[in-house]
């Protein structure tokens, strides 16, 4: 979405990314460019991407530790981050040189969570801007933070002080490893540039922007003369309807029911088809005038039993634009999810189970704009009773806020960006 606000405000774009989301570059109004920087792929539904054996493997020790909890799930995380998120920094440099060479941009935005090339853009002394796709804090404002562990925790999810420890120690372990590594690297490949410093904390020193809402109790970093923007969400104001066929399993649901709800976890955590079962149990039993439209992704075969008169089961959902045409939405806390679902008024009920989840339903509760509940302790009477609840209620907070997102947006922080990155190269040219 931002890639292709910059390109209708006249820039001209390349989108770079692996080869399975070429359709996006397109869809963008940007040029295509080939780059894959890391192993583990996320084209949408995980388990059926085409993966690697190991990370096969790492996918579902994932899964399985989001049943034990947040903190199994943070841990597992924790261990797996250096196989996920820095694989070949040295080839991902050569390739970013070439990227360079070949398109001569003015600047480049990175994903905050591509370090590997942000490491290659640093090294290479190029400019570029920062795109935090999480949660604000996953660029950690202080040296107290540490990156995987959540800031702040919502009432249903409060682990003991124990297991916070375990998790502090694990995430510092992996704030030293990554440092060290960018250290070697960049010793060995610009011996000439200033060190990176902290890995995590290494970002644009002339703009980050963060896909989420400026709320006043979010930790502040330290004035440096970089340009924050908080762009609220990356929802297009022209969202395209998915056709006849969703038009009909919307009519159709609405005709046997009073309310609709839509119930998605993600990419990730549609495997969970335990949990996606007990909340259709539970809002059928508790809501006798509600339908629900499912994102199984690969469950859906096994969730199809429970299809009917007010269960829709599908693989993918078009869901952003059924936020328009739904009463409620139960999702897992991911940074789009909640982000769309403020900026298109839709209450929610929250479950998070694993990264920056945590912290985003922490702010949802305090914003007042959703219910959290622990999706490790959830039973069927709980997620019926919340729903309805919430169907009844309509979060007090969430009119302000979405009247607050619908004045950002990608159009608006593009504008911003274009603006701080101008002013970057005036000042340096």
């Amino acid at each position: 979405m931002l890639a292709g606000a910059l390109a209708r405000a006249g820039s001209d774009v390349s989108f770079v990314c692996a080869p399975p989301f070429a359709q996006l570059a397109e869809e963008a109004g940007a040029r295509f460019v080939p780059l894959t920087v890391s192993r583990n792929a996320n084209t949408g539904v995980a388990r059926s991407t085409r993966q690697g054996v190991r990370e096969s493997e790492r996918l579902e020790e994932f899964l399985g530790s989001t049943r034990e909890g947040a903190i199994a799930a943070l841990l597992t995380q924790s261990r797996h981050r250096g196989e996920d998120m820095l694989a070949g920094p040295e080839k991902v440099l050569a390739e970013v040189r070439d990227l360079q060479e070949r398109l001569t941009p003015d600047w480049f935005v990175v994903d905050q969570l591509s370090y590997a090339v942000t490491l290659a853009l640093h090294c290479l002394g190029l400019p570029f801007a920062t795109f935090c796709p999480g949660h604000p804090t996953y660029l950690p404002h202080g040296p107290e933070a540490l990156f995987g562990v959540p800031y702040a925790w919502p009432r249903a999810v409060r682990p003991a002080a124990r297991e916070l420890a375990a998790l502090r120690q694990a995430a510092l372990g992996n704030d030293r490893a990554f440092t060290e590594r960018f250290a070697a690297v960049a010793r060995r490949y610009a011996p000439q540039v200033p060190a990176p410093g902290r890995a995590f904390a290494l970002a644009s020193r002339h703009a980050v922007v963060f896909n989420y809402p400026r709320f006043a109790w979010l930790p502040r970093h330290q004035p440096s003369g970089v340009r924050f923007l908080h762009g609220g969400h990356c929802v297009s104001p022209e969202e395209k309807g998915p056709g006849e066929e969703w038009e009909g399993v919307v009519r159709r649901l609405r005709s046997g029911a009073g309310r609709l709800v839509l119930i998605a976890l993600g990419t990730f955590l549609s495997a969970r088809d335990d949990v996606l079962a007990l909340l259709i149990r539970g809002i059928l039993s508790h809501c006798p005038d509600v339908a629900v439209v499912v994102a199984a992704g690969e469950g859906a075969p096994a969730l199809a039993r429970l299809a009917g008169p007010r269960v829709h089961v599908a693989r993918v959902v078009p869901q952003r634009w059924l936020l328009n045409r739904v009463d409620a939405m139960v999702h897992h806390g991911g940074n789009n999810s909640f982000t769309e679902c403020v900026a298109s008024g839709t209450p929610a009920l929250i479950l998070p189970f694993s990264s920056d989840q945590f912290s985003i339903a922490h702010d949802a509760e305090r914003a007042r704009l959703a219910t959290c509940l622990n999706p490790a302790t959830l039973t069927e009477d709980d997620a019926g009773a919340a729903v309805r609840d919430l169907l009844d209620h309509v979060p007090e907070g969430l009119a302000r806020w979405s009247e607050e997102l619908r004045r950002r947006g990608p159009h608006w922080t593009a504008s911003r960006l274009l603006d701080a990155m101008d002013r970057r190269c005036a000042s340096t040219g």
